[in-house]
């Protein structure tokens, strides 16, 4: 779950002590109040509009505008959490503990162009570097392989199980996101893993949302951003749409092809983030984002719930699409992934290899720059402008906006509801593409404005 807001980095004393408290704008705390109050709200009524209105939004506010039902008899047919769905959320984060903690990663031993095992991460605002054990495709392989070994062999569980149990699984999950970013502020406060990259605001709100610590950990390798960022959330998200899939198979004796591309798009995505999660290390979540509720609640409740809406809108509304639908659907979503793995790729080669590479079968341009560093150092860098990055700025966000597109566009038009990931994803990307121009503005100066004059555009080329 991406944050809406633009923070502002508090300086860090030298000698390890409290950061100076200083107060937040009231701008940014109305938004922290209004988020902290509203997503949670978002999940629930988007899981019950299916669960009690065939997956339609209009429904349930027409039915308690015209007092054919009250918000007690909507709670009241909502189900409770059950000893079933905790046993079994339990029994899966702590799965997933043990796989992150506890079994060292083998698959970069066999798997050439892997990168995985133990990994530095970026510098921290304090100057340390952390290291990770890499293991997060290792971690969804066992999973899965569990998972069909059960479908196909075992049969300990039925594979509708997920969905079964998926509102008192959301309790669970909210039980766990709460206690985990309480916890987080807790120990930001009185044991934080390093005091110099602590940042207090003195206002409980934002420093419960935004976070406090910058990577707080239990022991040497337990870290919370790492492991909340990709377990238990994404990959659970795999599982989750299997579910639905078999579900669907349960109550209309088929999978439809709508079913199939939000489970193979959608999969390549999760395969995507766990092949390179040692270069995740280097993206904004994990260099710029403290640890607080709209990560630790945002990846155990908003992510696993919001992300899977293609999948559970299909079980209530069995789409089968035309063959040139489908087609569509798939070449758009195999393009934007394309889009968004290349630009990656070439934005990654060219900082690896400082520039002494080839971009489209050419030598990259660039746009040489320089910076102060808080310490008052004078830095160069380059701005690559050559590839995808010379046709938009944020040319990988858009690839991302296109994938988020098709899962959308494979549930038909009859309802809104599985189109709201494309919408958040559009918020989503917008902000951070403008997060992202505002830090770089401030960092690079004029050097920005001649890199933006050279690639002009954003997102889309020519429009935005």
């Amino acid at each position: 779950m991406g944050s809406p807001l633009h923070r502002e980095r508090t300086a860090v004393g030298n000698n390890g002590t409290r950061p100076h408290v200083r107060e937040v704008d009231w701008f940014s705390l109305a938004s922290v109040l209004f988020l902290l109050l509203l997503a949670p709200f978002i999940v629930y009524y988007f899981i019950m509009a299916c669960d009690q209105y065939g997956c339609s939004l209009t429904a349930p506010v027409v039915d308690l505008a015209t007092g054919r039902a009250r918000l007690a008899d909507i709670w009241a047919k909502t189900p409770p959490v059950t000893k079933e769905a905790a046993q079994l959320y339990a029994l899966w984060v702590t799965f997933q503990v043990l796989l992150y903690s506890a079994l060292p990663d083998f698959c970069h031993k066999f798997l050439p162009g892997y990168v995985g095992g133990v990994q530095e991460g970026a510098v921290t605002p304090a100057g340390v570097i952390n290291k990770y054990e890499i293991n997060g495709l290792q971690a969804w392989l066992i999973t899965h392989l569990l998972w069909f070994a059960n479908s196909h062999f075992l049969s300990l569980f039925s594979p509708t199980i997920i969905f079964d149990n998926w509102i008192p699984l959301l309790w669970c999950a909210n039980i766990l996101g709460y206690t985990v970013s309480t916890f987080a502020m807790i120990k930001g406060y009185f044991f934080p893993t390093n005091a110099k990259d602590c940042k207090f605001t003195g206002n409980f709100f934002y420093d419960y949302m935004m976070g406090i610590e910058f990577n707080p950990r239990i022991g040497k390798w337990f870290d919370f951003k790492l492991f909340f960022n990709g377990r238990p959330g994404i990959v659970a998200w795999t599982l989750i749409n299997l579910s639905f899939a078999a579900k669907q198979r349960e109550l209309y004796g088929q999978v439809t092809n709508a079913m199939v591309l939000v489970n193979v798009l959608q999969a390549i995505y999760v395969l995507d983030f766990f092949w390179n999660e040692a270069w995740y290390l280097k993206t904004i979540d994990i260099c710029h984002d403290h640890f607080g509720w709209y990560l630790g609640w945002g990846d155990c409740v908003w992510l696993p719930y919001l992300y899977t809406l293609q999948g559970l809108y299909l079980v209530y509304h069995p789409v089968q699409l035309s063959t040139p639908h489908a087609a569509g659907v798939l070449l758009l979503g195999l393009l934007g992934y394309y889009i968004f793995r290349m630009a990656n790729h070439q934005k990654d080669l060219f900082r690896r290899t400082d520039g002494r590479c080839l971009i489209w079968g050419r030598k990259p341009r660039v746009i040489e720059c320089s910076y102060t560093s808080a310490d008052g150092r004078r830095h160069h860098s380059k701005l690559l402008v050559s590839g995808f990055w010379g046709v938009a700025r944020h040319l990988n966000y858009t690839g991302d906006l296109m994938g988020s597109l098709a899962y959308c566009l494979a549930c038909g038009g009859g309802h809104l509801l599985p189109y709201f990931y494309i919408i958040y994803m559009t918020i989503l990307l917008t902000h951070r593409c403008l997060r992202d121009e505002h830090r770089c503005a401030s960092k690079y100066g004029g050097d920005w404005a001649r890199y933006t004059a050279a690639v002009p555009h954003r997102l889309l080329p020519g429009i935005f």
